[in-house]
C-alpha cells in the first residue's frame, strides 16, 4: 500500500460516520442536557462582546477572541468548501451544514466555557487554555493521556497546507499570465515566499499580534463578502424562495447526490458543516480561553455566536449565489472556481475580483490562527522552547505547502482534525455538570458580574 493510499484511508476511516454521529450527538446532548440555556440566551453572546469586565485576566479581549476564531472557520472552508458540497452532494447538503452549526452553538458554549474554567496561567504572565488543560486540570490522572493526545494531532492539524497551497493556486490563476513567468513551480515558490514574509510579521508577533490583524481583517472582508452576496440576492429577489425549497426538498431526497442515497446527503453536509465551523474540534478553546473575562460563563455565551457567522452567514451566502447561477449543475468548475464563477455570473469580473479578494486574505487570516492552534499545542508538550521553534518550522511550512502537490498531507491534516475532536468532545461531555452548575449560578448572579 503507497503513502497515498495509506493517507487516504486514514482520513476516511477518521471522518467515518462514527465522527460524524459524535459530532452531532454531542451537539444534541449538549443543547438537551443543558436545558437548552445556549439557546435561550444567545442574546447575550452580543451582549457581552464588548463588554470589558473588571478583575478580569486574560491575553486578549472576548472580540479579539471570537474574531481571532473566526479567522480560522471563515476561509477557503466557507467559500470553496461549500461549493464542493452543493456540487457532490446537492443543495440539500446545505441544509445539514445549517444543522450542524445550529448544534455547535451548544457545543461551542460548552468546550469554550470548560476551557477559560480550567486554563493555566505560566510563569510568564501568558494565559494558556484548551482541550489540553482542561483534561489536565479538570479530570483525574488517568485522563492524561488523551491531553497529549490532543496536542499532538493539534501540532498536525495547525499546519497551514491547504491555506499555502490553495491561496497559491488562486493566486496562479490571475497573475501568472500577467507577469508571463514560464515556471510554474518558480512562481509558487516566489508566491510561497511573500505569503511567508507577510505571515511571519504576524505570527512571530504571538497571540495579541493575530489577534489585532484578525479583529479588522475579518470584519472587512466578511462584511465586503456577505454584502457581495446580498446585493446578487437582491437582484434575483424572486428566484431566491426557489432556491430555499430546493435546498429543503433535496435535504430529504438525496436525488442529487452521486449515488443517490439520502445518507450521502446527510454524511456529507454535516461533515462540511463541522469543516465550516470546527464546533468540537476544539480549535475554538485554544484562543477562547485565552480572553480576558471574569467569568468562564460569558465567553461560552460569546464563542457560541460563531457558527452564526461562520457557516449560517458565510456559508449560505457562498450556497445561495451558488445554487441561483445554475453553474452546480455542471462538471465545467469545481470548489473556488465555482464560487468564483458564480459571483462572475451575476457581476461579471467585478464578482471575481471580491471572491478573490475574500479568498487571499481569508486565506492569510487563517494563517495566522492556525500557527497559534499549532504553536500552543508544541508548547504544551515541548515548553516556550518548542513553541518558537514550531512557529518557524510553520513559517517555512507555508513555502513547502505552496510548491508540492498536497493530496496525501491534506488527508494527514484533516484527519488530524478528527483526531483532535475526540479528546475535545470526551471532556466536555464529562465535565457538562460543572458548565451547567456555573451557567445556573451565573445566570442568578449576572447583574452583580
Amino acid at each position: 500500500m503507497s503513502f497515498a493510499e495509506i493517507t487516504n484511508l486514514f482520513v476516511s476511516l477518521a471522518w467515518g460516520p462514527w465522527l460524524v454521529f459524535l459530532l452531532v450527538g454531542a451537539g444534541i446532548f449538549f443543547s438537551v442536557f443543558s436545558r437548552f440555556i445556549p439557546f435561550l440566551n444567545l442574546k447575550k453572546g452580543f451582549k457581552y462582546l464588548f463588554q470589558k469586565d473588571r478583575s478580569s485576566e486574560g491575553n486578549i479581549s472576548k472580540y479579539e477572541a471570537l474574531s481571532s476564531a473566526l479567522s480560522g472557520t471563515i476561509g477557503l472552508g466557507n467559500i470553496a468548501g461549500v461549493a464542493l458540497a452543493v456540487q457532490l452532494a446537492g443543495p440539500g447538503a446545505v441544509f445539514w451544514m445549517w444543522v450542524t452549526a445550529c448544534l455547535g452553538i451548544a457545543t461551542k458554549f460548552f468546550t469554550c466555557s470548560l476551557s477559560v474554567m480550567y486554563r493555566e496561567k505560566a510563569s510568564d504572565g501568558t494565559i494558556l487554555g484548551g482541550p489540553m488543560y482542561v483534561i489536565k486540570n479538570g479530570l483525574s490522572s488517568k485522563w492524561a493521556f488523551l491531553a497529549y493526545f490532543f496536542a499532538f494531532f493539534g501540532m498536525i492539524g495547525g499546519l497551514p497546507a491547504v491555506q499555502s497551497n490553495q491561496m497559491v493556486q488562486i493566486i496562479s490563476e490571475f497573475a501568472l499570465p500577467i507577469f508571463s513567468i514560464e515556471s510554474q513551480l518558480i512562481f509558487n515558490i516566489l508566491c510561497g515566499l511573500i505569503i511567508a514574509v507577510i505571515a511571519g510579521t504576524v505570527i512571530i508577533g504571538g497571540l495579541t499580534r493575530i489577534a489585532k490583524a484578525s479583529s479588522w481583517l475579518v470584519p472587512i472582508m466578511g462584511g465586503l463578502y456577505v454584502l457581495t452576496a446580498t446585493f446578487i440576492l437582491l437582484l434575483n429577489l424572486g428566484d431566491v424562495p426557489r432556491v430555499i425549497q430546493i435546498i429543503f426538498t433535496d435535504a430529504f431526497s438525496g436525488t442529487s447526490v452521486a449515488g443517490g442515497t439520502l445518507m450521502s446527503v446527510i454524511m456529507y453536509g454535516i461533515q462540511r458543516g463541522a469543516f465550516s465551523n470546527e464546533a468540537g474540534i476544539g480549535t475554538e478553546a485554544l484562543i477562547h480561553g485565552t480572553a480576558r473575562t471574569n467569568s468562564p460563563i460569558k465567553q461560552g455565551f460569546v464563542a457560541m455566536i460563531g457558527p452564526i457567522f461562520d457557516t449560517l452567514l458565510i456559508c449560505t451566502a457562498t450556497a445561495l449565489v451558488i445554487i441561483l447561477s445554475g453553474l452546480w449543475t455542471s462538471n465545467e468548475y469545481s470548489g473556488v472556481s465555482l464560487t468564483a464563477m458564480s459571483f462572475e455570473f451575476f457581476l461579471g469580473n467585478t464578482g471575481i475580483i471580491v471572491v478573490f479578494l475574500c479568498v487571499v486574505f481569508f486565506g492569510i487570516s487563517t494563517i495566522f490562527t492556525y500557527s497559534y492552534y499549532g504553536s500552543v499545542c508544541a508548547r504544551f508538550l515541548f515548553g516556550p522552547k518548542g513553541q518558537k521553534l514550531y512557529l518557524y518550522i510553520f513559517i517555512a511550512t507555508i513555502i513547502f505547502f505552496a510548491s508540492i502537490s498536497l493530496d496525501s498531507a491534506i488527508n494527514i491534516i484533516d484527519g488530524s482534525f478528527a483526531m483532535m475532536a475526540i479528546p475535545t468532545l470526551i471532556s466536555s461531555i464529562i465535565l457538562a455538570p460543572k458548565v451547567i452548575a456555573l451557567a445556573r449560578e451565573f445566570l442568578l448572579n449576572e447583574d452583580s458580574l
